[in-house]
């Protein structure tokens, strides 16, 4: 072969070669376009279809549990037996971990405060509640350190206060602050996740964190001794409306097969509750006992403190209430852009609500543990 062919066979290889190049790259991309296209975006979740009620076999939920309570729950009462689909936990502590789990698609469902689900929007996460809870409004104490003297809120004034974003505990702080008549500019935020709150109070990191139960019995019984307590209620007011939440992956609602599934088990989670409303000491045995670790005398002290669990209705006035905990942030300054409330329910759950706090006469909002 000639030197002159060699080298137009080697041109022609060449060209061959990159082309070959340019179809394959034109091929990756045109596949990451569809694969975009494609696949669900939270932002873009359509919840306008009827809820199905058919859950086909090898339906999967997993419900991103906390403190152990809705697995404990739902064995206690029984009514975790026979469900038509697998039901699964995975624990984590705090709503921002939660969402982290809601983004990978390694969660469907989770409970909890009235905090997350705003902080969901802030971040463009579609994760709808379908279903609302409510207790006594002394959910929150503003626990102090040992070497921390804060008697009254009148005192916040100056100290280090224990701050976790995209949690209930947020707003719990925030509404003490201004309750106190100061700013948040009038204390020290100390940014941590709530599973460190105990331990920091311990150590004197900060003065102040506020703890619910569990977490705060534990709290006092570890360094009480060393002078650990907690601001008078009295004089810190309500920092809570005693509403949480159980929301859920905008992908898996528009899924039919979860979305059935996650109708059925709403039911079963208010059944549950009703059982443990009507059996309080089986329920602080299995749970405050067995599973968080304190006496049964500080389970229903607990108890007493929160009342029982009720089941407002998913409508305009719960709506209204969450706006309210939304205006606490905006006040002061915790918002990075508008929200609103009416964005962040999926009302379609309404009637699923209706129909078991009808079958199950449970109480709409919470009463006194007798």
């Amino acid at each position: 072969m000639t030197s002159k062919r060699v080298r137009a066979v080697r041109k022609s290889r060449k060209t061959l070669s990159a082309g070959r190049w340019v179809l394959t790259t034109l091929v990756a991309i045109i596949a990451l376009i569809l694969t975009a296209c494609g696949s669900s975006d939270d932002g873009e979740v359509d919840l306008s279809k009827e809820l199905p009620t058919e859950i086909p076999a090898g339906t999967k939920i997993v419900w991103a549990d906390q403190q152990n309570k809705y697995q404990t729950l739902l064995a206690a009462s029984g009514l975790d037996k026979d469900l038509p689909y697998k039901l699964e936990y995975a624990n984590f502590t705090g709503g921002p971990a939660v969402l982290e789990a809601f983004r990978a698609g390694t969660a469907d469902v989770a409970g909890v405060g009235d905090v997350p689900p705003i902080h969901a929007q802030l971040t463009d996460q579609k994760v709808p509640i379908i279903l609302a809870l409510q207790t006594g409004v002394d959910t929150y104490s503003l626990a102090t350190a040992p070497k921390s003297k804060v008697p009254t809120a009148a005192d916040l004034r100056g100290k280090k206060i224990a701050y976790a974003e995209g949690t209930a505990q947020q707003a719990a702080v925030l509404r003490a602050i201004d309750n106190a008549g100061l700013k948040v500019s009038d204390v020290t935020l100390v940014k941590l996740k709530l599973a460190e709150f105990s331990d920091a109070l311990g150590a004197n990191q900060v003065d102040i964190a506020p703890l619910n139960e569990p977490r705060l019995t534990r709290y006092l019984r570890d360094f009480g001794r060393d002078g650990a307590s907690f601001v008078d209620p009295k004089s810190v007011g309500q920092i809570s409306e005693g509403l949480s939440y159980i929301y859920a992956r905008g992908e898996s609602l528009t899924d039919t097969a979860k979305s059935a599934a996650l109708r059925h088990l709403e039911g079963v989670i208010i059944k549950a509750y009703d059982w443990a409303n009507k059996n309080p000491a089986a329920w602080i045995d299995a749970y405050y006992v067995k599973n968080q670790n304190v006496t049964a005398d500080d389970g229903w002290r607990i108890l007493r403190s929160t009342g029982t669990t009720g089941f407002p209705k998913l409508d305009d006035a719960l709506i209204a209430r969450q706006q309210g905990t939304i205006d606490v942030l905006d006040k002061a300054g915790q918002l990075p852009k508008k929200v609103k409330a009416s964005d962040d329910f999926d009302l379609r759950f309404a009637p699923v609500i209706e129909q078991a706090v009808s079958e199950t006469g449970i109480s709409r909002g919470s009463e006194k543990i007798q």
